[in-house]
């Protein structure tokens, strides 16, 4: 299939797909800065941001820091309501000045374009991920994907400016045949790439549940007929609209399942603090119920046993670790704790990338290993299953100890180190499993804090070279 053609739904996936029942969705969104401003928002809702904070964040319309040119302001009802008794939760989607006092940081974090083989696919790991939409229900101001939600210019490997593209079925199901037909049968691996078959898909944005159940349909029948093994479903929509798992959906879900029992579906949520599910009383204490455990949301508890109910989705939560949301060991306690208890796991907490305006949300480094490793004190092993992840431009790295002492006879270890171990490595991941050791700096929000304390780099982070071409498939 080549790009410019269309595609055609197998029989199978035809009966499937209608099946899907679309039901609307009012979220109550408050979309921008000017139903504050112009006092068009709901009379309950205007005092989310008081009237200091709003002169001050007209004054900077139109100029270099305008707030909004950096990240649109998106806000759903129901996450106002979790807001109004949490500052953690206001500091999540509340827009502030100090987000664009420094604007440092990249506009393509990764490099993540230089492993694009077609428009809104990226394929750096073994694994691939689509931009399938632009938006979420609501906008996390510490948001990885700001130049996608913002529709910035990204300079491409080929120095094109561009705006980063959706992904379409025919290109992306095309992609998938043409690499997995190249796949030697000998060996497993991809001739040039050194990839095995791409046999998972990550769909994000953007958030794709704010699409339709029959757009999100469409994707999910594609890949499955494409022969794609597991599908990942990216969403923040359990915290800023649970309602959206409604009966619906998860009758399109049971579908799905019938439809392709050998297909594995995962829903990777991101809870980042637990006030955006657990219920509070008059005084900001977690309320228990008479057997101990916290009580829940009932509407987010409601969608959470929907779909916990269903064994054959793998519900995963990771979250970054950002400054006055949750660098709070306590927080990150209760939240492993809670989400395990009612059948979700513990997969990753990341540290800052180097978004444009890092530098307002990132934890120093040294500081998130040390919030995360005392959260899991007292935690089971199986909470504790979520390591601290910091994105490299060669793949994810973890942050997987940070030393109070010296190594003894090694010059510039006096006040300890940092060790960095490489997750995951693009393309045939020749790196994956080795190591660097840098010296410490409490300070360092980004690898760069360590560019002058490198003790031992196998791993190759200090020495990275931007690939020139994408190791992607021919497009012949």
């Amino acid at each position: 299939m080549s790009p410019s053609e269309s595609y055609v739904p197998t029989a199978r996936e035809k009966a499937f797909l209608d099946s899907v029942e679309n039901p609307k969705y009012d979220r109550e969104s408050i979309n921008g800065l000017n139903p504050f401003l112009n006092e068009k928002a709901p009379k309950d809702v205007l005092n989310f941001y008081s009237q200091d904070e709003l002169n001050a964040l007209k004054s900077l319309k139109g100029t270099e820091r305008d707030i909004e040119t950096r990240m649109p302001v998106k806000l759903t009802r129901h996450y106002f309501e979790l807001a109004k008794n949490s500052r953690a939760i206001q500091a999540i989607v509340k827009a502030q000045p100090s987000e664009t006092e420094n604007l440092m940081g990249s506009e393509d974090p990764g490099y993540q374009m230089d492993y694009s083989p077609v428009e809104g696919l990226l394929h750096k790991y073994e694994m691939g991920l689509m931009y399938v939409v632009s938006t979420c229900s609501a906008h996390c101001r510490f948001c990885y994907r700001e130049e996608l939600i913002s529709r910035k210019e990204v300079e491409r490997q080929d120095g094109t400016v561009a705006k980063k593209g959706l992904a379409q079925i025919p290109d992306v199901i095309g992609y998938v045949h043409r690499h997995n037909r190249e796949v030697d049968p000998s060996t497993g691996l991809h001739p040039e790439t050194g990839r095995e078959k791409l046999r998972e898909i990550l769909m994000s944005g953007g958030d794709p549940m704010v699409l339709s159940n029959s757009k999100i349909a469409a994707w999910l029948g594609a890949l499955a007929e494409a022969g794609i093994e597991s599908i990942r479903i990216g969403t923040k929509e359990l915290a800023f609209f649970p309602q959206r798992f409604d009966d619906a959906f998860l009758k399109m879900m049971d579908r799905f399942h019938e439809t392709y029992p050998d297909v594995g579906v995962r829903l990777m949520i991101h809870f980042n603090h637990p006030d955006e599910f657990l219920v509070k009383d008059a005084d900001g204490n977690y309320i228990e119920e008479a057997s101990g455990i916290l009580k829940w949301h009932p509407a987010t508890k409601k969608a959470m046993d929907g779909l916990t109910a269903r064994g054959w989705i793998a519900i995963e939560n990771q979250s970054p670790i950002i400054k006055n949301v949750n660098d709070d060991p306590d927080a990150l306690r209760i939240m492993q704790r809670a989400i395990k208890r009612v059948g979700a796991n513990n997969h990753y907490f990341f540290c800052g990338r180097d978004i444009i305006a890092h530098h307002a949300f990132n934890v120093p480094i040294e500081r998130a290993w040390q919030v995360l490793n005392e959260s899991q004190k007292g935690l089971s092993g199986v909470e504790t299953h979520a390591r601290l992840s910091i994105t490299h431009y060669k793949g994810k790295t973890e942050v997987a100890a940070v030393t109070n002492g010296p190594l003894a006879g090694i010059p510039g270890t006096e006040n300890g180190v940092v060790i960095f171990k490489i997750l995951r490595n693009a393309a045939d991941a020749k790196d994956r499993g080795k190591v660097c050791i840098v010296a410490r700096n409490p300070n360092a929000i980004w690898f760069d804090g360590y560019a002058d304390r490198v003790i031992y780099d196998e791993a190759g982070l200090f020495d990275y070279a931007r690939v020139k071409k994408a190791p992607a498939t021919k497009m012949a």
